[in-house]
Protein backbone atom coordinates (compact mmCIF):
# COMPACT_ATOMS: atom_id res chain seq x y z
CA UNK A 1 0.00 0.00 0.00
CA UNK A 2 1.55 3.35 -1.26
CA UNK A 3 2.33 5.53 1.96
CA UNK A 4 0.05 8.96 1.98
CA UNK A 5 0.56 12.60 3.69
CA UNK A 6 -1.95 14.85 3.70
CA UNK A 7 -0.18 18.45 4.45
CA UNK A 8 -2.21 20.96 5.23
CA UNK A 9 -1.88 25.01 6.04
CA UNK A 10 -4.60 26.43 8.20
CA UNK A 11 -5.49 29.59 9.49
CA UNK A 12 -9.02 29.75 10.48
CA UNK A 13 -9.37 25.76 10.78
CA UNK A 14 -11.46 25.23 8.16
CA UNK A 15 -8.60 23.93 6.30
CA UNK A 16 -7.49 21.64 8.46
CA UNK A 17 -11.24 20.62 9.45
CA UNK A 18 -11.16 19.88 5.22
CA UNK A 19 -8.25 17.69 5.66
CA UNK A 20 -9.16 15.97 8.71
CA UNK A 21 -12.70 15.23 6.61
CA UNK A 22 -10.67 14.03 3.55
CA UNK A 23 -8.11 11.47 6.15
CA UNK A 24 -11.25 10.03 7.83
CA UNK A 25 -12.72 9.08 3.95
CA UNK A 26 -9.43 7.40 2.97
CA UNK A 27 -8.88 5.67 6.60
CA UNK A 28 -8.46 2.09 4.67
CA UNK A 29 -5.09 3.56 3.45
CA UNK A 30 -4.01 5.29 7.00
CA UNK A 31 -3.17 8.70 5.74
CA UNK A 32 -0.54 10.80 7.91
CA UNK A 33 -2.03 14.11 8.65
CA UNK A 34 0.31 16.75 8.63
CA UNK A 35 0.29 20.86 9.01
CA UNK A 36 2.55 22.34 6.89
CA UNK A 37 3.72 24.39 9.81
CA UNK A 38 5.28 21.40 11.65
CA UNK A 39 7.14 19.86 8.34
CA UNK A 40 10.31 18.88 7.02
CA UNK A 41 11.03 18.20 3.75
CA UNK A 42 11.45 14.83 4.49
CA UNK A 43 7.34 14.69 4.82
CA UNK A 44 7.25 15.25 1.28
CA UNK A 45 9.84 13.23 0.11
CA UNK A 46 8.86 10.00 2.34
CA UNK A 47 5.21 9.45 1.48
CA UNK A 48 4.71 8.15 -2.04
CA UNK A 49 0.83 10.56 -2.51
CA UNK A 50 0.79 13.67 -1.39
CA UNK A 51 -2.66 15.17 -0.58
CA UNK A 52 -1.78 19.19 -0.52
CA UNK A 53 -4.64 22.17 0.83
CA UNK A 54 -4.51 25.49 1.91
CA UNK A 55 -6.33 28.16 2.22
CA UNK A 56 -6.38 31.57 -0.42
CA UNK A 57 -5.69 35.45 1.56
CA UNK A 58 -6.17 38.67 0.78
CA UNK A 59 -5.55 38.83 -3.18
CA UNK A 60 -4.74 35.58 -3.95
CA UNK A 61 -1.84 34.55 -1.54
CA UNK A 62 -1.40 31.02 0.02
CA UNK A 63 -1.98 30.08 3.46
CA UNK A 64 1.88 32.00 5.31
CA UNK A 65 3.16 28.59 6.54
CA UNK A 66 2.92 27.38 2.85
CA UNK A 67 5.84 30.23 1.97
CA UNK A 68 8.01 28.88 4.81
CA UNK A 69 7.58 25.53 3.37
CA UNK A 70 8.17 26.30 -0.36
CA UNK A 71 11.29 27.34 -0.74
CA UNK A 72 12.71 24.37 1.41
CA UNK A 73 11.37 21.96 -0.98
CA UNK A 74 12.53 24.16 -4.29
CA UNK A 75 16.18 21.72 -4.09
CA UNK A 76 13.76 18.42 -3.38
CA UNK A 77 13.32 15.69 -5.80
CA UNK A 78 9.70 15.23 -6.02
CA UNK A 79 9.25 13.97 -9.64
CA UNK A 80 7.05 11.55 -9.91
CA UNK A 81 4.71 11.80 -6.86
CA UNK A 82 1.17 11.36 -6.98
CA UNK A 83 -0.51 14.98 -5.82
CA UNK A 84 -3.54 15.95 -4.96
CA UNK A 85 -4.93 19.32 -4.03
CA UNK A 86 -7.47 21.20 -2.82
CA UNK A 87 -7.84 24.88 -2.14
CA UNK A 88 -10.24 27.11 0.52
CA UNK A 89 -11.31 30.56 -0.75
CA UNK A 90 -14.44 32.74 -0.79
CA UNK A 91 -16.19 32.91 -4.18
CA UNK A 92 -18.73 35.66 -3.29
CA UNK A 93 -16.17 38.01 -1.23
CA UNK A 94 -12.91 37.20 -3.99
CA UNK A 95 -14.44 35.96 -6.73
CA UNK A 96 -11.30 37.25 -9.06
CA UNK A 97 -8.85 35.35 -6.99
CA UNK A 98 -10.88 32.44 -5.78
CA UNK A 99 -8.36 29.28 -4.36
CA UNK A 100 -5.83 31.12 -6.06
CA UNK A 101 -3.72 29.34 -3.47
CA UNK A 102 -4.32 25.96 -4.61
CA UNK A 103 -3.42 27.06 -8.55
CA UNK A 104 0.05 28.61 -6.87
CA UNK A 105 0.62 24.89 -4.64
CA UNK A 106 -0.49 23.47 -8.53
CA UNK A 107 1.93 25.25 -10.22
CA UNK A 108 4.79 24.45 -7.91
CA UNK A 109 4.37 21.22 -7.76
CA UNK A 110 3.67 20.51 -11.17
CA UNK A 111 6.74 22.62 -12.24
CA UNK A 112 8.36 19.71 -9.55
CA UNK A 113 7.77 17.24 -11.91
CA UNK A 114 4.51 15.44 -9.43
CA UNK A 115 1.69 13.57 -11.23
CA UNK A 116 -1.58 15.87 -10.12
CA UNK A 117 -4.92 14.01 -10.15
CA UNK A 118 -7.75 15.09 -9.11
CA UNK A 119 -8.91 18.04 -11.53
CA UNK A 120 -12.79 19.27 -10.83
CA UNK A 121 -15.26 20.80 -13.02
CA UNK A 122 -15.59 24.68 -12.82
CA UNK A 123 -20.28 23.96 -13.44
CA UNK A 124 -21.54 24.66 -10.03
CA UNK A 125 -19.16 27.12 -8.87
CA UNK A 126 -19.61 30.70 -8.91
CA UNK A 127 -16.66 32.80 -9.54
CA UNK A 128 -14.98 35.33 -12.06
CA UNK A 129 -11.22 34.11 -12.43
CA UNK A 130 -9.33 31.82 -10.72
CA UNK A 131 -5.78 30.95 -11.06
CA UNK A 132 -6.48 27.18 -10.00
CA UNK A 133 -8.11 26.80 -13.44
CA UNK A 134 -6.03 24.86 -15.91
CA UNK A 135 -7.71 23.49 -19.06
CA UNK A 136 -11.63 24.70 -17.88
CA UNK A 137 -11.20 22.58 -14.70
CA UNK A 138 -10.17 23.26 -11.10
CA UNK A 139 -6.33 21.53 -10.84
CA UNK A 140 -8.00 19.94 -7.58
CA UNK A 141 -10.80 20.55 -4.99
CA UNK A 142 -12.33 23.90 -4.79
CA UNK A 143 -14.17 24.41 -0.95
CA UNK A 144 -15.87 27.26 -0.21
CA UNK A 145 -17.06 26.89 3.74
CA UNK A 146 -18.48 30.95 3.62
CA UNK A 147 -20.93 30.31 1.06
CA UNK A 148 -21.65 27.16 0.27
CA UNK A 149 -20.79 24.92 3.68
CA UNK A 150 -23.93 22.58 2.73
CA UNK A 151 -22.26 21.60 -0.21
CA UNK A 152 -18.78 21.06 1.49
CA UNK A 153 -19.04 17.13 2.50
CA UNK A 154 -20.83 16.39 -0.44
CA UNK A 155 -18.09 17.31 -2.64
CA UNK A 156 -15.14 16.24 -0.53
CA UNK A 157 -16.39 12.67 -0.51
CA UNK A 158 -17.12 12.84 -4.26
CA UNK A 159 -13.49 14.46 -5.08
CA UNK A 160 -12.00 11.41 -2.28
CA UNK A 161 -13.88 8.73 -4.59
CA UNK A 162 -12.46 10.65 -7.71
CA UNK A 163 -8.69 10.30 -6.05
CA UNK A 164 -8.35 6.81 -4.46
CA UNK A 165 -8.07 4.87 -7.83
CA UNK A 166 -4.68 7.05 -8.20
CA UNK A 167 -3.35 5.35 -4.76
Amino acid sequence: MKKISIIYGSSTDNTRETAEKIAELLSEFSPQLKDVAQCSADDFTTADCLILGTSTWGLGDLQDDWYDMLPRLKSVDLSGKIVALFGLGDASGYSDTFVDGMGELYEFFFGKGCKIVGSVATAGYSFDDSRAVVDNKFVGLPIDVDNESDLTDERVSSWVQNIKPSF
